[in-house]
């Protein structure tokens, strides 16, 4: 197996036990959060409202975000939206609401434990909305399981850090969107190279730093997988956020990190805007 592999492995075993623990969180499935609420306050923090978190099937969110692309996507009534790496449903069920009876949203997720929670969750949403418009496949965000040209508008969550083969997701992106369609992602970005200890953490894998590229790297994929129209906005508040909480997972990373270096100073949170 190559190391591509392994990363995809390693990352599908632990979103897997994400999926099934009874602490569904950010904190990872063996650690309990100092704050119980903490994916609540996170959600709220990034932008999503109470009207918006009060649809969602219990254990929806659990606090794996660190943006709000729905926020920045600017859906319409009646259009297609991918999501992907989809999780437990939250910003699908989001932008289900925002496209309406005569749209669609679409989850895209690699690990089949979080697909069978989205589809569990998918039916209490649909009794509490009278929506039947979504749907959740199993798949890699490399290669999606969707057609060419297809979709209005695509989004992701503090996913595409997980992928080992990026460029190659961008490239998908561009492949599936509809000519003037657009892709609204929320992610971490580098500031600086991380400390080589952090790169090879298991921890930071999971919490999506050590998979992190510099944004002129995420530029570049842009550019390479065909998009001439891109805009980046930091939004450095969500890495000061999670390490007020004393989230276990982040924790871990900061222990790694120079003694007198914070978090804040090698990585943010980025929403990329493009259009093809």
């Amino acid at each position: 197996m190559d190391k591509k592999e392994d990363i995809r492995s390693f990352v599908r075993d632990a979103y897997a036990q994400i999926a099934t623990s009874k602490n569904s969180s950010c904190c990872g499935a063996n650690t309990s959060c100092t704050q119980t609420d903490a994916p609540e306050k996170l959600a709220e923090e990034l932008g999503y409202s109470k009207t918006e978190l009060e649809i969602l099937p219990e254990g929806t969110n659990m606090g794996l975000s660190c943006g709000n692309p729905t926020a920045i996507a600017s859906l319409k009534s009646g259009e297609v939206v991918l999501d992907l790496g989809s999780g437990g449903g939250l910003d699908v069920f989001i932008a289900a609401e925002k496209v309406g009876a005569s749209g669609t949203a679409i989850g895209v997720d690699m690990t089949y434990e979080m697909l069978m929670k989205a589809r569990k969750n998918a039916k209490t949403f649909s009794e509490r909305t009278k929506l039947n418009n979504v749907e959740f496949r199993l798949g890699e965000i490399e290669y999606l399981p969707v057609a060419n040209n297809s979709v209005d508008a695509v989004i992701s969550n503090c996913v595409i850090n997980l992928s080992p083969n990026k460029p190659q997701v961008w490239k998908e992106i561009y492949r599936v969107l509809k000519p003037g369609g657009r892709a609204a992602v929320s992610d971490l970005a580098l500031l600086r190279p991380l400390p080589e200890n952090i790169v090879e953490s298991v921890s930071a894998l999971v919490g999506c730093v050590a998979g992190a590229v510099l944004i002129d790297e995420t530029e570049k994929m842009i550019k390479d997988a065909g998009f001439l129209k891109y805009r980046f906005d930091k939004k450095p508040g969500y890495i000061e956020k999670m390490t007020q909480w004393n989230d276990p997972l982040y924790c871990k990373i900061i222990e790694l990190l120079p003694k007198d270096k914070k978090l804040g100073d090698y990585i943010t949170s980025l929403d990329v805007s493009v259009t093809k």
